[in-house]
């Protein structure tokens, strides 16, 4: 187990350790369920392949920590998969599968998952399978890339993954030259650090420096868009435009941890202290530094699942805790500096 229940023991840059305990909680045989009332499953609301793909990824940072939950997470990203490479997102708690195959953001999250597990020849041999679809969504194609960066990391060579790399790239596009709003969508929408994390991933991987300065470019325009007063003020679940500002409200923990997983990728990229700070933001987000003041890391491990202006969404979900566990997974694989240490906010664990 990693990091005792409800603990809030400090790691070596200041923040709490990840734990699995509340995964664990919203874990049966059957997988992982998406939603929870506080932090006690929601067995009517069955599972989902994006919120299990995420745990795969988690899960598989951690070499000595929970195999069992590795291996049972894989198996239900692979019996998601059709025969032709797409996915089904949703499993009822009687496990049968509902929905259409799709090249959705569940197809994305699945490759992604299914990437950071390619050292199993399972998960390769599916990868390779769905890695021959594209989406029309800039976003699924973003999460499939992150996959494709971490096959890449045991085969240097796969050809499937480099073309997946290239074609989120041209699918991403290239910033706008509009200084003031250089993003390039009308509007931030959900998860957004993920587009530039896979222009970094792309350009690294295929030699193309253009790609690395457009990412680094944009995701230092949203942390900035995102930062107020010193701390995180993510874009609320409605998305923002032009014109449009902060704070707005629902503010969900999938913001912060895409924001945290880009700014890793960039220091990882670069060494500039700018992105080692921009993880510490986004940790900060979750242990209280933010626009009410408020904690979303809840004792046992689990993660609140929203941030509102008189507080915070009590229930504790499998996306809002996975991306706790992953922000905090970044924070401690991070180089101890003062900007880490200097920043991270006490924890009461109730918020």
């Amino acid at each position: 187990m990693i990091g005792a229940a409800g603990s809030t023991d400090r790691g070596r840059n200041g923040f709490p350790a990840p734990s699995f305990a509340h995964l664990r909680r919203l874990t049966d045989a059957g997988g992982l369920f998406e939603h929870a009332r506080h932090t006690t499953p929601r067995r009517e609301h069955g599972y989902c392949v994006d919120d299990v793909a995420r745990g795969l990824v988690v899960l598989h940072r951690e070499p000595a920590g929970a195999p069992d939950l590795r291996e049972h997470y894989l198996t239900f990203v692979l019996a998601a998969q059709g025969g032709d490479g797409r996915f089904r997102n949703r499993r009822a708690a009687d496990l049968r599968w509902h929905g259409p195959l799709s090249v959705d953001d569940c197809w994305g999250r699945a490759l992604w998952g299914l990437g950071a597990a390619a050292a199993d020849p399972r998960a390769l041999t599916a990868f390779d399978r769905g890695a021959q679809w594209r989406s029309p969504s800039p976003r699924a194609m973003a999460f499939a890339a992150l996959g494709a960066a971490e096959v890449l990391a045991v085969r240097p060579e796969h050809r499937g993954a480099r073309d997946l790399l290239g074609a989120t790239a041209a699918a991403i596009g290239r910033p706008s030259p509009h200084p003031v709003w250089p993003w390039p969508e009308p509007r931030l929408a959900y998860a957004n650090a993920v587009l530039p994390e896979a222009l970094l991933a792309a350009g690294v991987a295929l030699g193309a420096p253009a790609l690395v300065a457009d990412g680094l470019a944009l995701l230092g325009w949203l942390l900035d868009l995102q930062t107020r007063d010193g701390h995180l003020s993510v874009v609320p679940v409605g998305g923002r435009g032009p014109g449009e500002h902060g704070p707005g409200f629902d503010q969900q923990p999938i913001e912060a941890a895409a924001l945290a997983d880009a700014c890793a990728r960039a220091h990882a990229v670069t060494g500039e202290d700018r992105w080692r700070r921009g993880v510490a933001l986004a940790v900060g987000w979750f242990l209280g530094d933010n626009d009410t003041g408020v904690a979303l890391h809840a004792p046992g491990g689990g993660c609140c699942d929203g941030l509102r202006p008189d507080g915070r969404n009590e229930n504790q979900g499998a996306e809002s805790t996975l991306a706790l566990v992953s922000a905090l997974q970044r924070a401690r694989a991070l180089p101890v500096g003062p900007s880490l240490q200097a920043t991270a906010p006490s924890v009461s664990g109730t918020g």
